[in-house]
């Protein structure tokens, strides 16, 4: 497949898991957190489909679209190891919907990534809550909810958190 092929599939999976996860938090109250901003597409989509959330945004820098920057009251700025648990401790209980479009190329240090949002997460979710990943992220107290059609195994991840 070329490379082309292979970003086109990527998006549309990520826009067919985020569509997804909108759905799947329908009638819980509660924020957003998206954890990587990048570029700002995902989070410009985001705020699109729930324009009634809050969605709060960490990344170690900006480098997104500047119509795609959050303003500064819902932006974490830093190394996600001091800001996430941060944000946890003040969103307890807060957070219907996380997505995380962490992935850095390096698999031991998206490894290492993971297994610190899947642990620090639980503290910020209410019952019901999803986190939709680009990396798999085990998030104690969640089940792997399926993908939605077409979008193949492995290249997104749901887990719905089980209070």
């Amino acid at each position: 497949m070329s490379r082309l092929n292979s970003v086109i599939r990527r998006l549309q999976a990520q826009r067919d898991c985020l569509n997804a996860s909108a759905v799947m938090i329908d009638g819980l109250e509660g924020i957003v957190l998206e954890i990587g901003l990048g570029n700002g597409r995902t989070f410009d989509h985001l705020r699109e489909i729930m324009p009634d959330r809050e969605i709060y945004v960490f990344d170690r820098q900006i480098n997104a679209h500047p119509k795609c920057i959050p303003a500064d009251d819902h932006l974490f700025l830093g190394d996600i190891f001091e800001t996430l648990p941060n944000a946890c401790e003040q969103f307890k209980g807060k957070v219907a919907l996380v997505h995380s479009d962490v992935g850095t190329g390096d698999e031991a240090l998206n490894a290492k990534i993971a297994s610190f949002i899947g642990n620090t997460l639980p503290l910020a979710l209410i019952k019901g809550a999803i986190v939709a990943s680009d990396q798999k992220i085990d998030v104690p107290g969640t089940i792997a909810e399926p993908l939605p059609e077409g979008v193949p195994q492995d290249r997104y991840f749901f887990r719905r958190f089980q209070g």
